[in-house]
């Protein structure tokens, strides 16, 4: 895998994850990624590892009820070992809604993604659908 350059591991995961395909997902972070989640709710801040990245993503399918969902909006732009991805994310819970759009940056080293970094076109609206943080509370 470190044949690839990273718009093309970008392009796979992003793939894989239109499919709902996870395990080959998660299969292209490195093992000690750092996924930076923005915002204030009880998903915002620092996770590392897979087993923490998937906690994460299992715990915010569990909050949305298995709605949610990310799409790529436009072309990926490529910096060096970086992707920046224009995307489109949403999900409903109970009465709640999301639908807005979004910058996934990821960092990819020999093949691997080792970081995201997450950014939301309405931060207070995205932390409001996900719930307060345990410091909020």
């Amino acid at each position: 895998m470190t044949n690839t350059t990273p718009l093309d591991v970008a392009t796979r995961y992003f793939d894989a994850l239109g499919r709902g395909d996870v395990p080959t997902m998660m299969g292209m972070l490195d093992a000690e990624v750092t996924w930076y989640q923005p915002g204030r709710n009880q998903f915002s801040g620092t996770h590392r590892g897979v087993d923490g990245v998937g906690r994460l993503l299992g715990a915010m399918m569990t909050v949305s009820e298995g709605t949610f969902g990310l799409t790529v909006e436009g072309p990926m732009m490529v910096n060096g070992d970086q992707v920046a991805v224009p995307v489109r994310f949403a999900g409903r819970r109970d009465d709640a809604t999301m639908d807005m759009s979004g910058i996934d940056l990821l960092s990819i080293v020999e093949g691997k993604i080792v970081a995201v970094q997450l950014f939301s076109a309405d931060g207070d609206a995205e932390d409001v659908f996900w719930g307060p943080s345990e410091d909020s509370r």
